[in-house]
């Protein structure tokens, strides 16, 4: 295994993943049993692993990525870019998913369970409230209790402040830049580790759903998919090919080992370590663009969550038979992609900001436990479009800015000489 690339290694470990996983499901090896309790401590290992590393990632690589671009009308040009792109294609990612659930009416004849139950938090959070959280009344305290958002908004402070002192911060920068080789170098080791990780990640996942629960909901899952697939070939791509100027086959290349780890994991905050080795090490982006733009990207952006919760917020409506009229569905759109922003890049946040979602329309909240049961399966992939779009913004960006290297247009002729 170590003699083949990584991207092949995970290929491989998935498809065993796979296999083993529906051993456990036709023997009945779940909860309880040694062998189910052997993979659960692998996987569970191994995203501790990982996440040991988010916040001290995060803080040094968005500290020297804004430090390092000295110039504070640079510091505006990618700053907004940056913002334009994550809107944009949020937007049109929720955009798709309306269009879709129009086209299809997954939910029409679905029948309700007579045991339904709502979740036990249903209480939202005001847009407001979640603008108003990002600022940390004690940034220390922000980093122990790992509130992302403030985190992001101290450190990003912090860079922009040691743009405009120049010099005199440089003794910072050095420590900072430190520190990010050293989370980095982690992230180098723990990556070797991988395979392994997502083999026992994937067999466990499939071992707690089993395959019965995916027939009811069959057409709201082939609509979601549908939507993620289509967002990654109509608006991902073309950005990919016609403002970074690259195969999206050599960036699917580049990328496949951070798209892999997100989609086992179906955390984006998880997957930046692997997400930034990628882009820099496989795509030859500066890591000015990429330690600005993916830590940013990994909270703020998330494409497939938008996505899925316009179709989900349509499917619970038609489900009760509901009529939404054009105003209501306008108001989804624009609720789910700024809901998008707020959910926190961790396992099933989706859900969390779903409630949001449904209050705009005045939709039950019970609702959402009609879609409780594939839930993790769609987290998983709406994560990996989710980490998708942060890559290929960081691509696009760095591209706008020339901050993709030499070595860069010689991996592209290598990819399309293989």
């Amino acid at each position: 295994m170590k003699k083949l690339p990584m991207w092949l290694q995970m290929i491989i470990s998935m498809t065993l993943a796979v296999i083993v996983g529906l051993i456990f499901v036709a023997f009945n090896i779940n909860e309880g049993n040694w062998l189910y309790s052997f993979f659960s401590f692998i996987s569970n290992a191994f995203i501790r692993l990982i996440n040991m590393l988010v916040i001290p990632l995060v803080v040094t690589s968005l500290i020297i990525g804004i430090a390092g671009l000295k110039d504070p009308m640079k510091l505006g040009s990618i700053g907004w870019k940056t913002i334009v792109y994550f809107l944009s294609t949020t937007f049109c990612a929720a955009l798709i998913g309306l269009i879709l659930v129009n086209l299809f009416h997954p939910g029409n004849g679905f029948t309700i369970p007579s045991n339904i139950k709502a979740p036990t938090s249903n209480k939202p959070t005001p847009l407001s409230d979640i603008f108003l959280n990002m600022i940390p009344t004690n940034p220390i305290k922000a980093l122990t209790q790992t509130s992302i958002l403030q985190i992001i908004f101290f450190s990003v402070l912090s860079g922009i402040a040691m743009v405009f002192i120049g010099e005199k911060a440089k003794p910072v920068y050095n420590f900072f830049e430190a520190c990010f080789e050293i989370v980095m170098k982690i992230t180098t080791w723990i990556m070797t580790l991988a395979p392994y990780g997502i083999f026992a990640l994937i067999v466990k996942t499939i071992a707690d759903n089993g395959t019965t629960i995916f027939a009811p909901l069959t057409k709201y899952m082939f609509v979601v998919l549908l939507g993620f697939l289509l967002h990654l070939c109509i608006v991902l791509f073309p950005l990919i090919k016609t403002f970074g100027k690259m195969s999206p086959l050599t960036f699917i290349r580049g990328v496949f080992p951070a798209w892999l780890t997100a989609f086992s994991t179906a955390s984006s905050s998880a997957t930046l370590p692997i997400s930034l080795r990628s882009v820099e090490h496989n795509l030859s982006v500066s890591n000015r663009i990429s330690s600005f733009v993916l830590p940013l990207g990994a909270t703020i952006n998330m494409d497939g969550t938008a996505l899925y919760e316009g179709v989900a917020a349509l499917f619970i409506a038609q489900a009760y038979d509901i009529h939404l009229n054009l105003s209501a569905q306008i108001m989804i759109l624009l609720t789910a992609s700024l809901a998008a922003i707020g959910a926190a890049g961790i396992p099933g946040a989706g859900l969390i900001t779903m409630v949001l979602v449904l209050n705009a329309v005045n939709l039950p909240i019970e609702g959402i436990s009609l879609i409780l049961a594939v839930d993790r399966i769609l987290d998983m992939f709406r994560t990996s479009i989710n980490v998708l779009g942060d890559c290929t913004g960081t691509v696009v960006i760095a591209r706008g800015e020339g901050e993709i290297t030499e070595q860069m247009r010689r991996f592209t002729l290598l990819s399309k000489k293989s």
